[in-house]
C-alpha cells in the first residue's frame, strides 16, 4: 500500500484555522500559532456568553416590567408577579416586557384585570 502524506490536510486546517481568525487585529490573523490561541478563547467566551445573554436578557425584562407596573399604580414588580401567579395569568416576562413597552395600553389592561 503506498504511503499518503498528510501534506494537503494540514494545509487545510491551517485554512480553516485562519478563516475563522479572519478580522482578528495584527498577528492573531496572520500567524498559526497565535491564531489557534485566539480561535479556541472566542469559542470559549461565545460559549460562555451564549449562557450569559439568557440572564442578562430577563434581567432586561424585569427592570422594564417594573418601570411599567409602577407607572400603572402597582407597588413594586414581586407584587405585580405574585398576584399574576395568583390571578393565573400565563404570561412569561419576555411578553410581559413587549406589552410593556410596545403596546402600553394593553398592559394597563393586564395591570388593572390583575389588581
Amino acid at each position: 500500500m503506498t504511503r499518503i502524506k498528510g501534506g494537503m490536510m494540514a494545509q487545510k486546517r491551517r485554512k480553516n484555522l485562519l478563516e475563522r481568525a479572519k478580522g482578528y487585529r495584527g498577528v492573531r490573523s496572520k500567524k498559526e500559532r497565535y491564531a489557534h490561541e485566539a480561535v479556541m478563547r472566542a469559542g470559549r467566551y461565545a460559549f460562555a456568553h451564549r449562557r450569559d445573554k439568557k440572564t442578562d436578557f430577563r434581567q432586561l425584562w424585569i427592570v422594564r416590567l417594573n418601570a411599567a407596573v409602577r407607572d400603572n399604580g402597582h407597588a413594586s414588580y414581586s407584587a405585580f408577579i405574585s398576584t399574576l401567579k395568583k390571578g393565573g395569568v400565563q404570561l412569561d416576562r419576555k411578553v410581559l416586557a413587549q406589552f410593556a413597552s410596545d403596546y402600553p395600553a394593553i398592559f394597563a389592561r393586564i395591570a388593572k384585570q390583575v389588581a
